[in-house]
């Protein structure tokens, strides 16, 4: 069996295994430059994602502008999904999966095609109006960028599998400017295929404060998320339970509904699959004219949801319409993720039951503390992440990094805790964790022993 390098060229007599200092200083300019391409690439989304507000400016609500926004949406999803089909269809979907599958040797990290694809179509997709997140495609480019680096170093497979690790944190650290959940990230998320060590461990710190400075340093362009909050009681922290229990049987309803879309996408649209990105993307960019809370990752969105003080009906019509769109855009089959949906629809989630939480209250003499639907809404996106992602530690320290809710750690803990608990006790499993094995199922592969993924180098094909 020939052995490969990530780009799939036979792998040199010669590839060697770098010092620690020297492998400091490639992860660094790694992560760096992962940090300046995501910075562009969210620019850039941002852009391109102001042609709904042309639209109304020239045409406002109307006929003209709804058929022009459809058209554009439709256009949008469809280049970006052929551009992934034809050139890099390992691109499509949040990336996550991919890494692992690399670091555990049963992918292989193209990262000729997977760079551009990833960035070029992940532009065209988000900016088109889907429900999807940006850290899917910033995440996949940063394991890219290391795997280039590898293959041009020709480094050995130690330091192959070092470098996927730290550019994957590197791109989840750009994405939403948390360095230190990109390293938990990886530590956590990935801990069955993360080959632990003081190197490597170092590595993906280095990588993960290099993106920062070097998103940073460009614009700055990670998403706003402050929230304005309070501490909480102790008194009310079993009420934060019953958030956590909540959300970790949605969380596994929420994967559960994912695999089946894709599942459904894939038969329904067959013999005809390029009809589905038309659909899709023509029904986002009508949604992205009259009624624009339904489009998009989210981001902008969270912080304006917690200071409107919208009514019941309205919260529970945004929580379905941002779960539909997931469910209905992840499966397109474009560079997308998933983190910024879960958040939006979390802190929908969130505040529907803060809110609900105050109305039950108000015919008694029991006081609330005050801001306590803010807090439910941050708690609220750390335990629907917990949930779906399996990874309770992250989903703090993001939810953390990302609102500045410091005061709110206790809550949050107690939360995510609890649902990722329940959602172990209904069967869930980790999202990325069930879509890697049915890629691998898809391609008619099969899982290796444990003992044997171990050894494994990347991008050798296993079935050989």
């Amino acid at each position: 069996m020939t052995e490969q390098t990530s780009a799939g060229r036979a792998a040199e007599p010669e590839a060697r295994v770098l010092s620690a200092s020297l492998l400091y200083w490639t992860v660094g300019a790694c992560g760096f430059a992962t940090g300046v391409v995501g910075a562009a690439f969210h620019l850039a989304v941002d852009t391109l994602f102001q042609w709904p507000l042309r639209l109304v400016e020239m045409f406002d609500v109307g006929p003209i502008a709804i058929a022009a926004a459809a058209g554009i949406g439709a256009t949008g999803t469809l280049l970006a999904y052929l551009l992934t089909r034809y050139v890099a269809p390992e691109a499509a979907g949040s990336g996550v999966p991919e890494v692992e599958g690399a670091l555990e040797g049963l992918r292989t990290v193209r990262w000729q095609r997977v760079l551009p694809v990833k960035f070029v179509g992940g532009l065209l997709a988000l900016s088109s109006g889907l429900v999807a997140g940006r850290e899917g495609p910033t995440i996949h480019m940063g394991a890219s960028i290391g795997a280039f680096l590898a293959d041009r170093l020709r480094l050995a497979r130690p330091d192959l599998h070092t470098l996927l690790a730290a550019g994957a944190a590197a791109g989840l650290a750009a994405a939403f400017n948390a360095p230190l959940a990109a390293v938990l990230f990886v530590i956590e998320e990935t801990r069955k295929q993360f080959t632990y060590t003081f190197r490597s461990y170092v590595s993906v710190i280095a990588a993960s404060a290099a993106s920062a400075f070097g998103m940073e340093l460009v614009g700055g362009t990670a998403p706003a998320l402050h929230i304005v909050t309070s501490a909480m009681p102790l008194m009310i922290l079993p009420v934060f339970m019953v958030l956590g229990a909540a959300l970790g049987a949605l969380g596994v309803v929420f994967n559960r509904c994912l695999v089946a879309c894709l599942n459904a996408r894939t038969a329904a649209f067959r013999r005809a699959p390029f009809v589905y990105p038309i659909l899709v993307g023509a029904v986002m960019g009508t949604l992205a004219i009259v009624m624009p809370v339904a489009v998009g990752g989210g981001e902008s969105l969270i912080p304006g949801l917690v200071l409107a003080d919208l009514p019941l009906r309205v919260l529970f019509v945004i929580a379905v319409l941002r779960f539909a769109g997931t469910m209905a855009s992840y499966p397109v089959g474009v560079p997308a993720g998933i983190f910024s949906p879960l958040l939006s629809l979390a802190t929908a989630v969130g505040l529907l039951a803060g809110t609900l939480l105050e109305l039950g209250l108000a015919r008694t003499s029991l006081p609330l503390p005050p801001l306590v639907t803010a807090a439910f809404a941050v708690a609220g996106m750390g335990g629907l992440f917990s949930a779906t992602i399996r990874a309770p530690l992250v989903g703090v320290v993001l939810v953390v990094e990302l609102t500045g809710a410091y005061e709110l750690i206790l809550p949050i803990i107690v939360t995510c805790v609890t649902a990722h608990v329940v959602a172990q006790a209904l069967g869930g499993r980790p999202i990325y964790e069930v879509l890697l094995e049915r890629t691998l199922r898809l391609e008619d592969r099969k899982m290796l022993p444990q003992s044997s993924k171990v050894s494994a180098p990347v991008g050798i094909d296993e079935a050989s």
